[in-house]
């Protein structure tokens, strides 16, 4: 099958799908594989790197975008590239389409664009497999960054988030216990912050805080407790996912209004719409933006600032997807792995996914229905 690796235009995107490695391993499954010239750069791969292992150069989004049957990129497409898709086509990437502009989604339905979304790829256990590795990164990278923007020189209010002898630490508010939440929880704790968790699930506030050995306070997400505890906090890490759907407003305006001025928010949810009712994406270029003297951190690609690390975790959690569809089709394919089918948003003309169908007023259709049918044409 013919796959394709595009370059991704987003400011300072410098993840790329996947490593030559990967490449290597579909080239010699007898895979044609066309990336488009300066797609591994901000990761450390040439164009020479995965020409030497059977990969064919092109040198344009056009031709990118036109060789694959598979199409695979990181960034969600903006409405022009969504436009470059052909028909029938199969696109891999971060679609995030419960948050997306529904231009995009009406072009995937018109082209009878096959869109998996990496992000709601699961895997047996209903896990997701190629967003947690990127949710792992993010959630270590989220601290560092909190604590360059509380610094004098970040524009914060001049603290240090583990404080010093006879000076009480920096208080760190993380909202959600799944994979970010979590690594974060356990940087800002080996930093020497005081820490507080919120979950909608006593289970997983259970589960951190034993693992945890009880240096953590956690709360449910209740108004009340919300009302209390940011207004407190230094930092507030948005860490919120709900599978596959729009991320809930937990913080609104006026909770945000009373936090005390030079404190953060890095909302790591943002690509799903954000947690907090004040943010809005922004980018490397320009990551961050004051609001209510409160600094907002809000970059959605956030692994794309370590770009070698992250395509390495990315392409050794995807390739085993990619190769499947790749060399039995995606109907098989969707049908052999449920956990595969269930990151399908679109097919055939169709939407498959219930949240998507729910944000654009759409009735979703079962996926393994519309499998049926075609196995009887």
């Amino acid at each position: 099958m013919d796959i394709s690796i595009a370059k991704d235009e987003y400011h300072y995107e410098n993840r790329v799908a996947l490593t030559p490695a990967a490449v290597k391993s579909l080239v010699g499954s007898d895979h044609n594989v066309y990336i488009e010239t300066g797609a591994g750069i901000g990761a450390g791969f040439s164009d020479e790197m995965f020409r030497d292992i059977g990969a064919k150069i092109v040198f344009s989004k056009d031709e990118a975008f036109m060789r694959g049957k598979i199409l695979l990129k990181i960034f969600p497409p903006t409405v022009d590239e969504y436009r470059l898709l052909t028909e029938n086509q199969i696109i891999f990437s971060f679609l995030h389409l419960a948050a997306a502009h529904e231009e995009g989604l009406k072009i995937l339905l018109q082209k009878k664009i096959t869109a998996v979304g990496l992000e709601v790829i699961e895997d047996k256990r209903g896990n997701l497999p190629v967003l947690t590795p990127m949710s792992e990164l993010a959630g270590q990278m989220v601290v560092p960054i909190a604590s360059y923007y509380l610094s004098n020189v970040g524009g914060g209010r001049g603290i240090l988030l583990g404080g010093a002898a006879g000076i009480p630490p920096a208080t760190v508010v993380v909202l959600g216990a799944g994979t970010v939440g979590l690594n974060a929880v356990r940087s800002a704790l080996g930093l020497g912050s005081h820490v507080i968790l919120f979950d909608a699930s006593l289970d997983r506030l259970r589960y951190a805080s034993d693992i945890l050995n009880k240096q953590i306070v956690t709360y449910l997400p209740f108004r009340y407790n919300l009302e209390k505890v940011i207004p407190i906090a230094d930092v507030v890490i948005g860490a919120i996912l709900i599978h596959g759907a729009e991320t809930p407003k937990l913080v609104p305006t006026e909770l945000v209004q009373q936090m005390k001025p030079g404190s953060v928010i890095l909302d790591v949810s943002v690509d799903q719409g954000g947690c907090v009712e004040t943010t809005r994406p922004t980018n490397w270029a320009n990551p961050s933006y004051t609001l209510y003297d409160v600094t907002h951190f809000c970059v959605p690609n956030m692994p794309s600032n370590v770009g070698r690390t992250a395509t390495y975790a990315l392409a050794n959690a995807v390739l085993s997807f990619i190769r499947l569809v790749a060399d039995v089709g995606p109907e098989k394919a969707f049908k052999e792995n449920r956990g595969l089918a269930r990151g399908v948003y679109t097919f055939r003309g169709n939407v498959t996914n219930e949240a998507v169908g729910k944000r654009f007023q759409i009735k979703p259709v079962l996926l393994s229905g519309l499998l049926e049918r075609g196995a009887e044409k």
